[in-house]
């Protein structure tokens, strides 16, 4: 059976689930779409670089794209087919900015590519473990997308004692999570055994919100037997967050600035713990992935097994099309996802959720002055004074802000949803954080500037030192070689000399 945690953590919010749109709905397959479009910018580090070319005919699970650098994963194409353009294509993202993607237009099979057999996963290695989850491009599908592989390995190497595995989904709508523990659960257990083994963790806990009984029930059920405890936690927004996650299960707090690996831990999502499954056991790369479509402009929400590339669109019509006109599209959760405007931009790896909310769902009051009633204080799942930071922000004060702990913040919207004057506080967060990346980036690049300066001004006064040292060097050379050339003279003079005078003096004897 599964266990209530007896931990809490401060803060945090109760919006409207809205989960009964879609968690009851069985899951559906969309429609192959004609074409696919796969961004290689789709997790966190730098960009996949393609291994194809434009014209070439590839399977399903095929590598289109490889990873660069430490931080990077792979990319395979999610169906078979040819490959018709390597360019720019819009992204997932409030800007509607193009990224670098591959078009693949299907051929209609679906085909896999031959894959062997990988065997028993649990006599791999964990170094074999973390190199097969890299090669088959697993990133964290709760919607970080930080390469798996990376994870696994800074984690074994940082001696990671628990393992958790966040089944929360604590954003309204999403159902994903939800429906794959209910669907999916021995896949999902085992994926996560395999991460356990991956890492050498001695304690492997499940955090699963307590309004999902029947996902629960069935992971209880799949855990039978095996080192995954499975606990129930409060339903409470933002109980998916890795750093509340943590504390609810645990009791331990993550530090100031700090990651979950430094006191010990390693967050993994459910859906992730899957995917390493399907790679480890099945030996198929990452190339779908649950997707939850709602919202009250959406006429059939439900959850959808999607390819990677998949238009927005192409999901919106596989449940019926809208039934209202949508007043905001969003990738992810109404909380912390991405706002887009073009219903043709793809779903990749990280996307959990695509939703078409209508006016009354998003409601838009105006910003009224803080009334300083510090409810955001009391909301603020990191223990944060929001109001203060807020008008440190305002009044241009980034410094003051940060002392206050701006960096900590998580950007959950808590404050924002819980504000009774409607200030749009996470606003104005995310704004002082870009700014002050953005002048960590100006003094990063004035700092390498100054230090290219200044090794320019060594080089040259090398450079000048050492034709200084050459010049005097080639000075000692010549004045040496014409001292030794005029006494080579003068010796030669004194020996003809002295060659006269004996030929004198025996002249005289004579």
């Amino acid at each position: 059976m599964s266990f209530l945690s007896r931990f809490k953590f401060r803060g945090g919010v109760h919006p409207e689930g809205r989960k009964d749109l879609s968690a009851d709905m069985p899951v559906r397959v969309p429609t192959l779409p004609e074409c696919l479009f796969v961004s290689l910018q789709q997790h966190i580090g730098a960009p996949a670089s393609p291994v194809i070319q434009v014209g070439d005919k590839v399977s399903k699970g095929q590598r289109i794209a490889a990873s660069q650098g430490a931080v990077s994963a792979p990319v395979h194409a999610p169906t078979s087919g040819r490959i018709i353009a390597i360019g720019d294509y819009p992204a997932p993202h409030p800007s509607g900015l193009p990224v670098p993607t591959i078009t693949i237009e299907s051929d209609g099979e679906d085909r896999w590519m031959d894959i062997a057999s990988p065997g028993d996963p649990f006599a791999f290695s964990a170094e074999e473990v973390a190199a097969r989850v890299g090669a088959a491009g697993i990133v964290g599908l709760g919607g970080a997308a930080f390469p798996a592989a990376v994870k696994l390995n800074v984690s074994r190497r940082g001696g990671v004692t628990t393992l958790i595995m966040n089944g929360g989904e604590c954003e309204p709508y999403l159902t994903c999570d939800d429906r794959l523990m209910r669907d999916r659960a021995p896949e999902v257990i085992l994926g996560i055994r395999l991460i356990s083994h991956a890492v050498g963790a001695r304690e492997v806990l499940v955090g699963i919100e307590d309004n999902k009984p029947e996902a629960i029930a069935a992971m209880t059920a799949a855990a039978q037997g095996s080192e995954v405890k499975v606990l129930a936690v409060p339903a409470m927004y933002p109980m998916g967050s890795e750093k509340q996650l943590i504390q609810a299960l645990t009791g331990k707090e993550v530090p100031a600035g700090g990651r979950a690996a430094d006191i010990g831990m390693l967050v993994h999502n459910v859906g992730t713990a899957y995917a390493v499954a399907q790679s480890l056991n099945l030996g198929r790369p990452l190339v779908s992935r649950l997707v939850t479509v709602s919202g009250g402009a959406v006429a059939a929400p439900g959850n959808l097994e999607v390819l990677i590339g998949t238009p927005a669109q192409a999901l919106f019509e596989t449940c019926g099309g809208f039934k209202d006109t949508p007043a905001r599209l969003v990738m992810g959760g109404p909380m912390m996802g991405q706002q887009f405007t073009n219903p043709l931009v793809p779903v990749i790896k990280g996307t959990s959720g695509v939703l078409a909310l209508t006016a009354a769902e998003i409601g838009q009051p105006q910003p009224a002055p803080c009334i300083r009633c510090s409810t955001c204080v009391r909301a603020c799942p990191v223990g944060l004074l929001p109001l203060e930071m807020a008008a440190h922000i305002r009044t241009g004060d980034l410094g003051g802000a940060v002392d206050l702990g701006l960096k900590d913040c998580i950007a959950c919207g808590s404050c924002s949803y819980v504000c009774p004057a409607h200030i749009p506080l996470v606003h104005y967060f995310n704004y002082a954080k870009g700014d002050l990346a953005a002048k960590e980036r100006a003094k990063l690049k004035q700092d390498a500037t100054k230090k290219l300066a200044e090794e320019r001004t060594a080089r040259m006064e090398r450079i000048a030192r050492e034709r200084e040292e050459a010049a005097k060097a080639r000075a000692a050379k010549k004045a040496a070689q014409e001292a030794a050339k005029k006494a080579a003279a003068e010796a030669a003079a004194r020996e003809k000399a002295e060659k006269e005078q004996s030929g004198k003096e025996q002249a005289e004897a004579l």
